[in-house]
């Protein structure tokens, strides 16, 4: 007889995952692609019964929270989960707290080895050896990406391969995958076509699937057996246990359904609102300089994520073509919660697909954001202020990129500015100085970039620096920026070049 997938409730499927497993969910962030149904059964299941307990989560892209639609931060609870696996624990705030207070084990890792890994245990390989994240806190010299005193385990060891120093990091196979789609069809096959980016999908259900667990599927809709177009199917039936269908489920948790995240559709340029004349855009304008016709760049999450929008609206969208991590090749990246769709993109491709293009120097110019920087170029985005954070697809894309450019308010808590008529004024300064002399943990290493002779800018709104072989040098204020009241004054080190400092151009300001 032909095969028949298993069609369960949420419920249903929250009782296939037991005490002890390793539980892989898929998605990422602000609800793309995530089985908020299963994973609310499941908080379900354990607030009832107690059950299941002692779970290691493992997860590629931080999920949740996003004020409160939840993600992986229903199954914080005290006994739910032993161990967390990520690269960004700061998308499940209580999850967070719970490493921070050692109540739990966590690590958090590349996003691009994380997804890459889920291939390397589809092949039912031990591990993955790559030279991403050497000389950042999770290269085992400086803490193998354990987030407390409690993580003992070493899931990073640091190898010598045909003379190269790089670094393995250990699979971590899946008990259990929770992944989402749009459309199943009675024999289990996926297709995509409303989700924003196929993120995991296929190579988690294939590592779980190849170590004889079992995976779920959460889907908005079934079809008849044989109806879906072979090539739109991206995860088949062999490997899909059970299907969960919620006909109410999301895109992402803000929006119901988006032609446009879904590349059914390419919005009109009337639909592209311009962004207000505040720090971020002033950040992104002069970011944007940096760009040359042709560029393939990245841009992360944060103030960078602007840089887009005020391409298309300054006509120059054409001229570069942007990237998101997830999958999307050209277009815009979507802003704020919804970081990791895109719109009017070109092309979406699998998760670590993209990130074998970052890796191999595909990037010629990065964009990303930071919290920290100290001196010696080191840049902080995974530990500050007593928050844990985590990279996301931050090391990857800023070890793996010709350039970088790093952006950011100058001081946090508090900023205000004005600007308007060529030139611009602290209305409000920000409470927080952000270059420090000593950055708390290093995402990005300095002297390693200097190293590999990669080059690299730094955008405030008020002033930009660049690395030089004797560390960074200030190169431009903005006009009406006074450099020792507002800008010397608030670095916890003296930068090089000081008495001869540029003007940025007044147009930015306008």
């Amino acid at each position: 007889m032909p095969r028949t997938v298993q069609v369960l409730d949420a419920a249903g499927a929250a009782r296939l995952v037991h005490d002890g497993q390793t539980l892989a969910v898929g998605g990422s962030g602000n609800g793309h692609g995530v089985a908020e149904a299963v994973l609310r059964a499941l908080e379900a299941r354990f607030l009832e019964s107690g059950h299941p307990r002692g779970l290691t989560l493992f997860q590629v892209v931080g999920i949740g929270d996003w004020r409160t639609r939840c993600g992986v931060d229903r199954l914080a609870y005290p006994g739910l989960v032993r161990c967390a696996i990520g690269s960004n624990i700061g998308n499940s705030p209580i999850l967070a707290q719970m490493a921070a207070k050692g109540e739990l084990e966590a690590y958090s890792l590349p996003q691009g080895v994380l997804s890459q890994l889920c291939r390397a245990m589809a092949g039912r390989q031990s591990g993955l050896a790559t030279p991403v994240g050497l000389h950042t806190f999770v290269d085992p010299r400086y803490g193998g990406g354990r987030l407390n005193e409690r993580t003992h385990r070493e899931l990073v060891e640091l190898v010598q391969l045909g003379g190269e120093e790089l670094l393995f990091y250990r699979t971590v196979p899946p008990d259990v995958t929770l992944i989402r789609a749009t459309t199943a069809d009675e024999a289990g096959n996926l297709s995509f076509e409303e989700e924003p980016s196929f993120l995991d999908a296929l190579p988690l259900a294939q590592a779980t699937h190849n170590h004889g667990g079992t995976v779920i599927a959460q889907v908005r809709r079934l079809a008849a057996r044989g109806t879906l177009p072979p090539k739109s199917v991206v995860v088949p039936g062999i490997l899909v246990d059970a299907v969960v269908v919620e006909p109410a489920q999301p895109q992402t948790y803000l929006v119901d359904y988006s032609p446009y995240y879904a590349g059914q559709l390419r919005a009109p340029a009337a639909s592209i609102v311009p962004l207000p004349l505040d720090e971020r855009k002033i950040i992104a304008r002069r970011a944007l300089r940096e760009v040359f016709p042709g560029a393939v760049g990245n841009l992360g999450v944060g103030v960078s994520q602007g840089i887009a929008a005020v391409a298309a609206e300054e006509g120059l969208l054409d001229d570069v073509t942007f990237t998101v991590e997830q999958g999307a090749v050209g277009g815009i990246a979507a802003l704020g919660p919804d970081a990791g769709a895109a719109i009017n993109h070109d092309a979406q491709l699998p998760q670590a697909s993209q990130f074998d293009f970052y890796d191999g120097g595909g990037l010629d110019i990065a964009f990303l954001s930071f919290a920290e920087m100290d001196g010696e170029g080191n840049v902080n985005v995974t530990r500050f202020g007593g928050r844990l954070n985590g990279p996301g697809g931050f090391i990857n894309i800023s070890q793996g990129a010709k350039r970088v450019v790093f952006g950011g308010t100058f001081t946090a808590g508090g900023l205000a500015i004005a600007a308007g008529e060529g030139s611009m004024i602290i209305k409000s300064e920000g409470r927080y100085g952000k270059f420090v002399a000593r950055v708390q943990e290093v995402t990005y290493s300095g002297p390693y970039a200097r190293v590999r002779g990669q080059r690299v800018t730094v955008v405030t709104e008020r002033a930009v620096f660049g690395f030089t072989p004797d560390g960074l040098q200030l190169l431009e204020v903005a006009p009406g920026i006074d450099v020792e009241r507002d800008v010397l004054a608030h670095m916890a080190f003296r930068p090089l070049g000081v008495e001869h400092v540029k003007t940025m151009d007044a147009e930015i300001f306008r």
